[in-house]
């Protein structure tokens, strides 16, 4: 990302929620909960960030430089980042744990690729009395704090956006849906929201939780179910996010279908913008990711010197161990050919040029992206 997107997508977290560093301060005058024995004394903190993969674009593009921002904004710039990239593996990002914990970071900010099975490293972390945030995916274990989007409206988002494309067409032949990972915890909300919204409404002929999110594991899976159900039965498909769609969608060219049936998808990846605007895909979930970055870092700095998060927190969440996290939840937006102008480029995700390469220009004309 250059600089002046970062920028443009870290001023968005100004106006899209009220977490700010008066907050941390107001905390902090208010007198503090003991702090833990990692504790930092000033700005000079060192904190842990683990990622979980690099297939999906946000990660390093987004992510990983808005924290690191954001933690720098907070701190004056004397806060160290240590950063990991568990690359979709669980057993590295437990041992990437405990690098964590040798190396005596203040403060982890853990995206988990197995959201049950980094609690035993939660409670290592705890018990070397370094506090953890859960980011994005809520870990399992005795984590201090948690922010994300409102993951079940996520879904809810998803299904009715192709409930919209089908229109009359609702209950004629069937859909498929294309859930996430079964060790994202996420993914089981995207899945129960979209199947509040759809169930009912339209037959699902096949259903399939994706491996590992991959967008290859979608492309296999679409392909059978294709050929299960007959390729002209397939009058819509439910894609969790846009790397599976477009897997997915490769498999529905593959098989002949034209036109192709409204298929969604989730974060806003350049790709997935780009097959909107081809009108390939029919939607995406636009998550801005600098707000819940800000609160991701806004939590970690407090939680490192011991002070208190009340005043930053806007929700309670339960994880299967851990009841009443105190959390903030960002809300988020259909994106579609009709608001690419007025979500990802007003906020300088990604700039009209990078949208409207040579292949995309014609199409973008005639949605007026210039």
């Amino acid at each position: 990302m250059n600089t002046r997107m970062r920028r443009a997508a870290v001023a968005v977290a100004a106006g899209a929620m009220a977490v700010s560093l008066a907050a941390c301060g107001s905390a902090k005058e208010a007198g503090g909960e003991k702090k833990p024995s990692g504790a930092a004394a000033g700005d000079a903190i060192k904190v842990g960030l683990l990622l979980p993969e690099n297939q999906t674009a946000r990660y390093e593009k987004f992510d990983k430089p808005l924290i690191e921002k954001k933690i720098a904004d907070l701190t004056g710039g004397k806060a160290e980042v240590v950063y990991a990239n568990a690359k979709q593996d669980a057993t590295t990002q437990n041992s990437q744990v405990d690098t964590m914990i040798t190396n005596k970071v203040n403060v982890l900010i853990i995206d988990a690729v197995d959201a049950k099975a980094i609690a035993g490293s939660v409670k290592k972390a705890k018990d070397a009395g370094i506090p953890v945030v859960a980011y994005d995916r809520l870990a399992e274990g005795p984590i201090d704090a948690y922010t994300s989007f409102d993951n079940e409206e996520v879904g809810k988002v998803q299904g009715k956006a192709l409930l919209e494309a089908l229109g009359d067409k609702a209950k004629d032949g069937q859909i498929v849906m294309m859930n996430g990972s079964v060790t994202d915890p996420n993914a089981a909300l995207f899945k129960k929201g979209a199947h509040s919204v759809l169930d009912g409404k339209v037959t699902i002929g096949k259903e399939y939780d994706t491996k590992e999110w991959k967008p290859e594991n979608a492309n296999t899976n679409m392909a059978g179910a294709l050929s299960a159900l007959g390729k002209d039965k397939v009058t819509g498909v439910y894609s969790a996010n846009d790397g599976m769609a477009g897997g997915i969608i490769t498999a529905l060219k593959a098989a002949g279908l034209s036109p192709l049936p409204p298929v969604t998808g989730q974060d806003a990846e350049l790709a997935g913008v780009q097959r909107i605007v081809a009108g390939e895909q029919f939607m995406s979930v636009y998550k801005p990711y600098a707000p819940e970055a800000a609160a991701a870092a806004e939590m970690a700095v407090a939680l490192a010197k011991g002070e208190k998060i009340d005043g930053i927190i806007n929700n309670n969440i339960d994880s299967p161990t851990t009841k009443a996290v105190p959390s903030v939840l960002i809300p988020v937006v259909s994106l579609t050919k009709s608001n690419i102008k007025d979500t990802v480029v007003k906020d300088g995700v990604y700039t009209v040029d990078e949208i409207c390469t040579d292949k995309y220009a014609a199409a973008c004309a005639t949605l007026g992206l210039k």
